[in-house]
């Protein structure tokens, strides 16, 4: 028999894949954020408070007026019976 050598070539071996994952930590606003959020809210509160404030007063200068109305509309109708009465007793 005879001797057969068989030769095989070795191919070289692909390199290890590496998967690297890096995760960052969430950076901090320095409070930005918050003093934004804080100043929104400042200026919400103040817009409700004068809102409520102007229509309070307009109420009130609107039964003012009324009322300033209405004693007009009496001192009208006590004149015209004075000047009934007059007229009555001449």
């Amino acid at each position: 028999m005879a001797d057969e050598t068989f030769e095989t070539a070795r191919q070289p071996e692909a390199p290890a894949t590496h998967t690297t994952i890096i995760h960052e930590a969430p950076r901090s606003s320095s409070g930005i954020g918050i003093i934004m959020a804080l100043i929104l809210l400042v200026v919400v509160v103040g817009g409700i408070y004068l809102f409520s404030k102007t229509s309070g007063e307009s109420v009130r200068d609107n039964a003012i007026a009324e009322a300033a109305s209405d004693v007009g509309n009496a001192a009208t109708k006590v004149g015209d019976a004075a000047e009934n009465a007059v007229n009555t007793n001449k």
